[in-house]
């Protein structure tokens, strides 16, 4: 028997949501993918329901770059509350510890140098990380003690931007993969002798995408995202015209031009044959394999590659139609 044929259109490329309040990131990628009446769709990094911002949601070929996407620096604006550690390490769990400690704006800066860098952080008992197959929040729920064990992330940047009040403290940071700023802040409560959680949080970017790629529900439908919509209703032709390409969310990978020929022979999964200056542009001063090379013809992203002396060799192919 043949594969059954996915319902939806074949739609290809990024739309870079700024995700609403109380909105989850499975539920806000199900409702686009329905806007879209798009076949294939994933994100590129969870966002919290109580959080807002950037959530990069790829449709069809362009879920072949996530994970390229997912490894980029994430850029978070987020608010501290003193005194109140909760067990979800936000405004959404119950307080389980309190403090009468308010820490000084001098006493923040002078342990910030301490969560930059490569640093151990616990991850949150109420996070998506499996624990025997099962998601740590799922089991936290159900009342069971989650003990995740501590990992290095890298903090690339973490600056105190306001205090509007001694129990808030407003903070920017930069981030690698796989960090948790509720635990961040969770930490330097501790550190600072007091408790907190994350009472607000922002992400305002996810690798190349930004706050001025964003667009919103209301950008897409004229409603906000609890209202009902009627999908014929909908311009598709308008929809797709938020799309980013699907080559944008790969723009830190080297780039090589090919021929329409090569372009052939990627897609059947056969190696590209690059002219030497071309190689050496791509590889710098690197040496051996370059792992992810991303394969132009024209305007179109062909595929990505691993270039071996002077081959491309196909690791991933888009077939976009067009």
């Amino acid at each position: 028997m043949g594969r059954r044929r996915k319902k939806g259109r074949p739609v290809n490329g990024w739309l870079v949501l700024d995700k609403p309040y109380d909105v989850g990131s499975t539920e806000a990628v199900g409702r686009l993918r329905w806007l879209f009446d798009a076949n294939k769709a994933g994100h590129a990094g969870t966002l919290d329901p109580l959080a807002t911002g950037i959530l990069p949601i790829a449709f069809g070929e362009a879920t072949k770059t996530v994970p390229f996407v997912q490894d980029g620096l994430k850029r978070y604006r987020f608010t501290a509350r003193w005194g109140e550690a909760t067990a979800t390490d936000d405004a959404e769990g119950a307080v389980t510890a309190t403090s009468d400690q308010r820490p000084s704006r001098e006493a923040i800066e002078a342990i910030l140098p301490d969560f930059i860098g490569e640093i151990e952080q616990v991850p949150p008992a109420f996070s998506a990380i499996k624990v025997d197959g099962e998601r740590a929040y799922d089991l936290a729920r159900d009342g069971e003690k989650v003990e995740l064990e501590a990992r290095m992330i890298t903090v690339h940047e973490f600056v105190l931007v306001d205090m509007p009040d001694e129990d808030h403290a407003v903070f920017e940071a930069v981030t690698g993969k796989g960090t948790y700023v509720r635990a961040l802040v969770r930490d330097i409560a501790r550190e600072l002798g007091t408790q907190g959680h994350v009472s607000a949080l922002r992400r305002t970017a996810v690798g190349p995408f930004t706050e001025d790629m964003a667009v919103t529900i209301e950008d897409l439908t004229g409603k906000d995202f609890a209202a009902d919509v009627h999908r014929d209703t909908l311009d598709q032709t308008d929809l797709d015209s938020f799309l980013e390409p699907v080559e944008s969310g790969l723009a830190d990978l080297p780039s090589a031009a090919i021929t329409g020929a090569d372009a052939g022979r990627l897609r059947s999964g056969q190696p590209a044959i690059v002219p030497p200056p071309v190689a050496k542009g791509i590889r710098g001063d690197r040496a051996g394999e370059i792992e992810a090379v991303l394969a132009m013809h024209h305007d179109e992203a062909i595929a990505i590659c691993r270039l071996d002396g002077l081959k491309l060799q196909p690791v991933r192919v888009f077939q976009t139609g067009e």
